[in-house]
């Protein structure tokens, strides 16, 4: 009998393995787990992860974009808006900066800006059901102890960074994702209420 041509088996089955890790961590991770949990043949979790890195790569990988795209839907850093054109007819060039806002192309962000942005994505983060980013952070250490997953937790930082970067220097961009990590984990190792006003005097602080 001919195989079933499945083309979003791998991605059901990288779904499966971030529900067992934040079901039962890392540790409860395991091809028959994921296979289980995705209603697939064990063969089929071998056969396009043949080890458990390869898997929490995936995983973590898809955790990493869906972490990346909340900061590139913020309309501060969202895509600037193409210019319009002039009219040939008129003569007259386009108005420099029209429409200027956060993600219109007018250029980096207050200090202040940028902060009250930060402030908020982690207050979205934070509240309410913290079972995905707990399990971002959990695929996310899994880095320490794991030397294949080490780049991947690396593209995060890198990515992240690299979004701060278009309204700040790289170095205090790099600095601002360390916060972000350090103040993520002690809410998250606590079980404290996260303060945005706490954290939006830091980014200041640290935006100078």
């Amino acid at each position: 009998m001919a195989r079933r041509y499945d083309p979003d088996r791998r991605r059901r089955i990288i779904d499966a393995a971030i529900r067992v890790v934040g079901e039962r961590g890392i540790a409860g991770l395991s091809h028959r787990s994921v296979a289980a949990e995705a209603g697939v043949p064990l063969g089929s979790t071998t056969y396009h992860f043949a080890t458990l890195d390869d898997l929490l790569v995936a995983a973590l990988r898809q955790a990493n974009e869906g972490f990346a795209q909340s900061i590139k839907d913020s309309p501060l850093f969202a895509a600037p808006a193409p210019e319009p054109e002039a009219d040939p007819g008129s003569g007259a060039a386009a108005e420099p900066g029209r429409g200027a806002g956060p993600g219109s192309g007018a250029g980096p962000a207050t200090s202040a800006a940028l902060a009250d942005e930060l402030s908020r994505l982690l207050e979205v983060w934070l509240s309410g059901d913290r079972t995905l980013i707990e399990l971002d952070y959990d695929l996310y250490l899994a880095a320490l102890r794991r030397e294949a997953v080490r780049p991947i937790a690396a593209e995060w930082v890198d990515q992240a960074t690299a979004l701060l970067a278009t309204h700040t220097d790289p170095a205090t961009a790099r600095a601002l994702i360390a916060l972000i990590d350090g103040i993520c984990l002690q809410v998250l190792l606590t079980g404290g209420t996260y303060d945005r006003a706490y954290a939006r005097e830091m980014f200041t602080r640290l935006l100078g």
